[in-house]
């Protein structure tokens, strides 16, 4: 599946399932609310913001669905 900016996407959380805005797609390492997440070429990650709460977090693009 290949996610652009602005996309509507869905990740699974411990309160179910969430939707959000994708915002930003990381490729190098980097660190997000004090984590630190292992982004590469092959192991995208994005920053999604929630519908929900407007909180924002890192997600494998693996773990997104559309």
């Amino acid at each position: 599946m290949s996610i652009g900016k602005g996309d509507t996407v869905h990740w699974n959380t411990s309160q179910g399932r969430t939707t959000g805005t994708a915002v930003e797609k990381r490729v190098k390492p980097f660190t997000h609310d004090g984590q630190k997440f292992n982004a590469s070429d092959d192991e995208p990650y994005w920053i999604v913001e929630s519908k929900k709460s407007g909180s924002r977090a890192a997600h494998k693009e693996s773990s997104l669905s559309g």
